[in-house]
């Protein structure tokens, strides 16, 4: 009775070990922007194979980026997605917490709308004006000074402007998306205005952050309004003086609701987010966990499905959905990086 009570407990022991060691359901976190499309990829993956459907979190790059770095544990996502690259610091972080194995994917590139409801009038703003509605501290009437964003209507930054209200609903700090709209706005431009970066040049300490400004207002103007980028559609229509920003892919969701405005003159389509004419494009990407990969065994066959032509190539079903396909040349280099499991150093 002993021993057969001794075998029950190994076996017991053992199926835990494996549990805990190994699963078939892939874990994917990050970008709201990349959800839909990883979302579609796992489900074709449920459908046509025997894996589970992945489970796909939308936690804004940052936070996913910050879980996916938390170890090699099992308990930790397979799989992040990002609307822009990883950082430095969170490569630091990685490599610290003893992920040092990872591969990064390109899957395409993707517009940042600046969207108003769709029974309003035409749009059309510059980028230095977006600057201007969204930076917490902007350049004085005369230009030499900086003063505290004072404007609250549009027509206060350039009289060709409507005279409408700025409220801008946006995505929260966590978010790959508002990490490129700062990068493409603010730091893109203040990095170039004596304004801003005189403040560096006096003391590279004290007003480091000056060097390439990027301090979006916090005084009710923008509106952080989480990883939800379908909330913020819905408001768009509740507020008609609103404003929103997200990817093209929920833009184009919607076209039957919202309307995206054109910026330095340009609307975003996928041709003018391709070639680069839309002034705020960017790639979108997933990391993969390479030390997870023989522990979930679906982790390949889901990398295979999202890099595949039937996926995000020119015809490719992520399209339909919004996804903008990179040049061909660029695909097959990045495919062929990622079936090979490049490390990123």
């Amino acid at each position: 009775m002993t021993i057969k009570k001794t075998a029950i407990a190994l076996l017991t022991a053992s199926a835990l070990t494996v549990s805990l060691s190994a699963r078939d359901q892939i874990k994917i976190v990050g970008s709201s922007t990349v959800y839909p499309f990883s979302s579609a990829v796992a489900e074709e993956l449920g459908a046509t194979t025997n894996y589970p459907t992945p489970v796909v979190e939308s936690t804004g790059s940052g936070g996913g980026m910050k879980l996916f770095c938390a170890g090699n544990g099992m308990n930790t996502p397979d799989i992040t997605n990002a609307s822009r690259r990883m950082k430095a610091k969170e490569f630091k972080l990685c490599e610290k917490n003893g992920v040092n194995d990872i591969t990064e994917a390109v899957i395409g590139f993707d517009g940042i709308a600046f969207a108003q409801a769709k029974s309003n009038a035409p749009f059309t703003v510059t980028k230095k004006q977006l600057l201007l509605a969204v930076a917490a501290e902007v350049p004085s009437k005369d230009g030499k000074s900086l003063v505290t964003n004072p404007y609250t209507k549009w027509s206060q930054i350039d009289s060709s402007l409507p005279n409408r209200e700025i409220i801008i609903y946006g995505p929260p700090k966590s978010s790959g998306t508002r990490d490129a709209f700062e990068d493409m706005i603010l730091k893109g431009q203040t990095k170039k205005m004596p304004v801003y970066t005189s403040l560096y040049k006096a003391d590279k300490i004290k007003n480091k952050a000056y060097k390439k400004y990027k301090k979006i207002r916090t005084d009710g103007v923008y509106v952080p309004s989480g990883e939800n980028d379908n909330l913020i559609v819905s408001k768009l229509n509740k507020n008609k003086a609103a404003f929103g920003i997200f990817g093209y892919s929920f833009l184009m969701e919607n076209d039957d609701k919202v309307q995206g405005a054109k910026v330095n003159g340009v609307l975003p389509t996928p041709n003018t987010i391709s070639s680069g004419k839309y002034p705020i494009s960017r790639s979108l990407f997933f990391y993969i966990k390479n030390s997870h990969a023989s522990k979930v065994p679906a982790m390949s066959d889901f990398v295979n499905m999202f890099m595949s032509e039937d996926m995000i190539g020119h015809d490719g079903i992520l399209g339909e959905i919004g996804l903008i396909a990179l040049p061909d040349a660029k695909r097959a280099t990045i495919r062929a990086s990622v079936a090979q499991r490049d490390k990123i150093t």
